[in-house]
């Protein structure tokens, strides 16, 4: 994606090391089984307080009604497009369509990447020698699994079958998944995809009109509260002590890849089908969006706390990987001063937290308490 030289993995942190995943030989070798990090053993150990089946109807049944012909899934006042002069140009039935094919997009979307998340992560079971770290990206695999179980699952219920993943994320899950280096993965999956997915969870949870939708979400918000943490370990451990010229590969990257992500990802081009559906030309349509979206409208848009790209842009900061160089880059649409006045909390975290105590108290367990991807102790 860069023109740069792209520099190998970054091994500042023991826990993260990592071999080529054709050398299977590295994980053979009789010292590397005692030399366990304990820097993920709060992590692994919470995942049974968040288990779910996405099959069993116990904790969610796929089967109740919604009449997408006559209903919004999600409140109408989040849908962009109606923002634009699109509003003006569409009945009321063209604008139920409109969001709910819109929101077919998201989730497909959201689909294709729970996909990715989980290729990624079985792909770093082949390169992380840490036991510690191997057995929480098993976890994580598992867990993601079952995220492309539901989801498949909802779409199917509600339209059939989703649609193609869009150029802009099909490349990045590919580079992502194919990419041998860890920080690479870490960044681009556990922190910039959790994050802007995160985000998206939340928006739907809050704003969604689909009482399965919204199920749905925070179930899935459970198990995602604690992917990004994995990358927020390594993070936390590894930025600040980086030589200058990594710190700034990274930063470039991440910059690159939220530039690809804000401006591609939900794009008129993206989804020329979305438009055509209600008797709309995309270009048209984008054209309406130039005129719409001046600067001024995107930093109010980003100022609503589940907004997606806030969150996303929170991740990175929070992660150390937005500095004073980059930071000008993403101030641009947000107020960058707000974000470093917050804590570390995260817009779904209270959502997660609620969806947790009410899985444990279906499966009857105590558990252990809550790990909030915002608290420093899954990092002792």
């Amino acid at each position: 994606m860069t023109g740069k030289a792209e520099m190998g993995n970054i091994t500042i942190d023991p826990a993260y090391k990592a071999v080529d995943p054709s050398d299977f030989k590295s994980m053979l070798e009789i010292d590397r089984y005692s030399d366990r990090s304990n820097a993920f053993d709060k992590i692994i150990s919470a995942t049974h307080d968040h288990f779910w089946d996405p099959l069993d109807t116990k904790y969610i049944d796929f089967d109740s009604a919604f009449n997408l012909k006559k209903d919004y899934l999600i409140d109408p006042s989040q849908e962009a497009d109606l923002k634009t002069a699109v509003n003006d140009k569409l009945n009321e039935d063209q604008k139920i369509q409109l969001v709910n094919d819109n929101v077919l997009w998201s989730l497909s979307s959201i689909l294709h990447g729970e996909q990715g998340a989980l290729a990624l992560s079985a792909s770093l079971c082949h390169i992380l020698k840490d036991p510690g770290a191997q057995e929480y990206a098993a976890n994580q695999t598992r867990e993601e699994a079952r995220h492309v179980t539901a989801f498949a699952r909802y779409v199917h219920t509600r339209w059939g079958k989703p649609v193609s993943v869009g150029p802009a994320l099909g490349d990045l899950l590919q580079e992502l998944v194919s990419s041998k280096l860890v920080w690479k993965k870490l960044v681009g999956m556990q922190l910039m995809v959790e994050g802007l997915a995160m985000g998206a969870f939340a928006t739907f949870y809050k704003f969604g009109r689909d009482p399965l939708l919204v199920k749905l979400m925070q179930l899935v918000m459970t198990d995602e509260a604690f992917h990004h943490k994995f990358g927020k370990i390594w993070a936390d451990r590894t930025i600040p002590l980086v030589a200058e010229e990594e710190r700034v590969q990274i930063e470039d990257w991440a910059w690159e890849v939220f530039q690809i992500l804000l401006f591609n990802l939900g794009s008129p081009e993206q989804k020329k089908y979305v438009y055509a559906n209600v008797g709309l030309d995309w270009e048209w349509v984008q054209g309406a969006y130039m005129e719409a979206m001046t600067d001024a409208n995107i930093r109010d848009e980003l100022q609503e706390s589940t907004n997606i790209f806030r969150v996303l842009i929170k991740t990175l900061l929070k992660a150390n990987i937005i500095t004073d160089r980059t930071a000008p880059n993403y101030a641009a649409f947000i107020d960058m001063k707000e974000l470093y006045n917050e804590s570390d909390r995260m817009v779904g975290d209270d959502i997660a937290e609620e969806g947790i105590r009410y899985l444990k108290e279906l499966n009857g367990t105590g558990g252990s308490p809550f790990v909030s991807p915002a608290s420093t102790i899954a990092a002792e």
